[in-house]
């Protein structure tokens, strides 16, 4: 059996377009269907389901999980109060492990334009982060991964814009941007200027601003100025609260028919 890789290497150069990601579904031996990416210095296969590297930490499906049951199952102090749990070094190199491996699948989803498990990754980024800043054991390392919270927050406004796009739902591709931008904004306000080293510029605003554009364009190809829930907004400002009655009532239809 041969053990090198040249005929996949030779068979797919390595030649992107600045920032573009090479990525391609395949069929294993075995008949699974795994991701493959091409670096400069060879291929990463990765699994499509799970852990991108297949494999279950301490027997849990990520690690992930395996960090929740720690903190969930930590010993109890005197007194029936549960001592504060925070990860150790060993936690943090595993937990960075994971982070990139969620990052290298996300990227091959949205190469792919399967913005549904660009999502799911994403989500399972944004967890994995939540957990961290929870229990990270110093705010360096906490620091080191909420940097990149708006970059993750970004892709999964883009993804579930594209999936509103391709089910013909504007509207719900213009609300999952604006609420994308809000979430961005917000750690900006509390995250990024908090920080004492004021010399740490925050990629925020460029990120915002490809949202806001991306919003102005479905905007204008299909003709929508409101959507119901901007509408929703406005008629509660305004406290006309017999209008935002009625637009709730539009909107939790527009939410059945999307379910079916």
């Amino acid at each position: 059996m041969r053990r090198d890789l040249d005929d996949v290497i030779q068979g797919w150069p390595y030649d992107p377009e600045p920032g573009e990601v090479l990525a391609r579904e395949v069929r294993a031996r075995d008949g699974r269907s795994v991701l493959q990416i091409r670096v400069e210095l060879g291929v990463l296969q990765l699994e499509i389901a799970g852990r991108p590297d297949g494999t279950r930490p301490h027997g849990f499906a990520t690690y992930l999980d395996y960090l929740r049951y720690c903190a969930a199952s930590r010993g109890q102090a005197p007194g029936g109060k549960a001592p504060p749990w925070t990860m150790d070094q060993e936690h943090c190199s595993d937990a960075d492990r994971e982070f990139l491996q969620y990052y290298h699948r996300r990227m091959a989803w949205l190469s792919l334009r399967r913005y549904d498990k660009a999502l799911l990754d994403a989500d399972h980024t944004l967890a994995l982060m939540d957990f961290v800043k929870r229990h990270g054991n110093d705010d360096e390392y906490v620091a080191s991964h909420e940097q990149f919270r708006g970059l993750v927050q970004f892709h999964r406004s883009q993804a579930q814009a594209l999936i509103a796009i391709e089910r013909r739902h504007p509207e719900e591709a213009i609300d999952a941007l604006r609420e994308g931008m809000e979430k961005i904004a917000t750690h900006q306000r509390t995250w990024w200027e908090a920080r004492e080293n004021e010399s740490a510029e925050s990629p925020n605003p460029p990120l915002i601003d490809q949202l806001r554009l991306f919003e102005q364009e479905i905007r204008k190809n299909y003709a929508v100025e409101k959507t119901l829930r901007e509408q929703l907004d406005e008629a509660v400002a305004r406290e006309d609260y017999e209008q935002a009655a009625r637009i709730r009532d539009l909107i939790r239809a527009q939410q059945t028919r999307a379910r079916r």
